[in-house]
């Protein structure tokens, strides 16, 4: 075999070789970590949202068993509000909305709930309207 033939296969190998390394890298970008998780959804028009993330992108996310939090503060009083909720929980005297699968197609931030948060956020009251 001529070094020219070695060469080539040489490069055959490693060109698949990157191929694949790429295609693992772009499965695992920066939103998949967030994919079926529980989260607090702050949005610019939507409001503040919390549900498990079925698919997201730069442009929007889509919750499933998504519920608006209309009024929330943690219950730990003295934890910050968003912070606070997504670790602690709810108060007693936040507003919730009714579960429902919900689309945000703007610009959002992601907050990663704790076990504790997500129950809570699950078991709280519906709000009626006033």
């Amino acid at each position: 075999m001529k070094l020219e033939d070695l060469l080539k296969i040489s490069s055959m190998f490693n060109q698949e070789s990157n191929q694949e390394s790429n295609q693992n890298n772009q499965s695992k970008n920066i939103y998949d970590r967030y994919i079926g998780k529980y989260v607090i959804c702050r949005t610019r028009n939507e409001g503040i949202n919390a549900g498990y993330v079925v698919e997201l992108d730069d442009t929007g996310v889509i919750l499933k068993d998504a519920r608006r939090l209309y009024y929330h503060r943690p219950s730990n009083k003295s934890a910050s509000w968003y912070e606070g909720v997504a670790k602690f929980g709810i108060s007693e005297d936040s507003k919730v909305g009714t579960p429902v699968e919900k689309i945000i197609v703007e610009d959002y931030s992601l907050t990663i709930c704790t076990a504790e948060a997500e129950e809570s956020i699950k078991k709280a009251k519906e709000n009626e309207q006033s």
